[in-house]
């Protein structure tokens, strides 16, 4: 018969796509707030 509670060992699961994804978000998140901060100095020094 089937246990029902499979036993967790903690630590060993594999999170090296986890480390990816977070790697690509933190990425993606720096770029955002650069070209949003470029942007905003570029609409400061060139206001009309």
């Amino acid at each position: 018969m089937a246990d029902p509670e499979p036993k967790h060992e903690h630590g060993r699961m594999d999170i090296t796509e986890h480390e990816k994804t977070f790697a690509g978000f933190v990425t993606f998140t720096k770029w955002t707030v650069i070209v949003i901060i470029a942007v905003l100095v570029f609409l400061a020094l060139f206001r009309t």
